[in-house]
């Protein structure tokens, strides 16, 4: 009975405690910081934002852009090559209309510190005709990331190489996606790096491009198709299977319900693969979701800070490796293909998309009194 008297003493005592919890005490300011370099882009992208903390709904404080923005920026990247210094940017702030609406953040429209180079790919004499400043980041260059807060309150350093050396087959013009043998008998394709340069973690998509005709009016509809994302070796290959069956029920599904459409023609496919650094494929590592029950996560981040600030993020690398397969280039070379006759077949009459008013206008398939069943008429 004293036993029981006790515990009912307890519940009471802690049913009338104050449940208010004030989370208003000392708080340690935090910079937020979040970059990657992609030697393949044009526009180079930072993102800087701080920590906040004030009273009421952290959710209703999430949604005040000026809550998550110090009052005072300036951000440089320097180029390094050979340990001198061959470049810097002063880094422009600009608002961009891209951000996830379905976040717990204001959105679409955030602002971010870029600047510009060309892309690699641009002929080397256009290169070395225009002003230094804007030829393309150096493959073989090492970047430096400056982060000044509020006047020097802070500094965020941070630095980098760049990936570089992914290689693909998928360049070649032979490189033909197969992905039917005979009538409804589907087979995968593989698409293969081989080699992966100095990344650690290796990304995989298709976009997948059609024409819809109405008449006259043609439009143009795509799909993205994830072949998959993999922790990978530096210098090793990595192969990812793009599935037969999965091809046309992606096309099926994202076909449009429009009874008016006359036919449907094939226009080609982007293969894009995209390599991190080690940095991001730590970054990445340490931020996906936890698998314990205790849920205790470790940090990470290889930016710094003085004056005692806190800083969370990463100024990190990529490579894009991106290339384009169309359904056919010209009458003249009417071997080039993204998806060969078989496939081609498949998706004009099997049981997936055949009725979906499909027909082929490849050169190889529309050959003077020699048309195939599927040809356009």
């Amino acid at each position: 009975m004293k036993l029981l008297l006790c515990l009912f003493v307890g519940i009471v005592v802690l049913s009338s405690c104050n449940e208010k919890i004030d989370f208003q005490g000392a708080f340690k300011e935090t910079v937020v910081v979040y970059g990657l370099l992609d030697q393949a882009d044009s526009l180079h992208y930072i993102k800087v934002n701080r920590a906040f903390i004030g009273p009421g709904n952290a959710l209703d404080i999430a949604q005040i852009p000026d809550s998550n923005y110090f009052d005072d920026v300036e951000v440089t990247v320097s180029e390094y090559l050979d340990g001198n210094l061959s470049r810097t940017w002063i880094l422009r702030d600009t608002l961009v209309n891209t951000k996830d609406t379905n976040g717990a953040f204001y959105a679409p429209q955030e602002k971010v510190y870029y600047f510009k180079t060309l892309p690699t790919g641009i002929n080397e004499s256009i290169q070395t005709s225009i002003d230094p400043q804007q030829s393309s980041l150096n493959r073989f260059g090492v970047y430096k990331l400056s982060v000044v807060v509020d006047g020097g309150k802070y500094t965020v350093n941070g630095q980098t190489e760049l990936v570089r050396g992914i290689t693909s087959p998928v360049t070649s013009q032979n490189f033909t996606f197969k992905f039917a043998d005979d009538p409804a008998e589907y087979i995968p394709t593989g698409v293969t790096a081989s080699n992966t340069g100095n990344s650690f973690v290796l990304n995989a998509n298709l976009d997948v491009e059609f024409y819809e005709h109405e008449g006259t009016n043609v439009s143009v509809k795509s799909f993205n198709w994830l072949l998959g994302e993999a922790d990978v070796l530096p210098n090793s290959s990595k192969t990812f299977s793009a599935l037969g069956a999965t091809f046309y029920d992606l096309i099926a599904a994202n076909k449009t319900s429009n009874p008016s459409i006359d036919k449907r023609t094939f226009k080609g496919m982007w293969i894009t693969f995209t390599g991190g650094s080690e940095d991001l494929y730590n970054y990445i590592v340490v931020n996906r979701p936890s698998s314990s029950l205790a849920q205790s996560k470790p940090s990470y981040t290889n930016l710094t800070i003085n004056n005692g600030g806190n800083v969370l993020g990463i100024f990190s690398s990529r490579q894009t490796l991106r290339v384009y397969k169309p359904f056919y280039t010209s009458p003249q070379q009417a071997y080039i293909r993204a998806i060969d006759k078989k496939s081609t077949r498949e998706l004009c009459l099997g049981p997936k998309t055949g009725m979906l008013l499909f027909c082929s206008n490849h050169p190889g398939d529309n050959v003077v009194n020699q048309e195939e069943a599927f040809a356009c008429q």
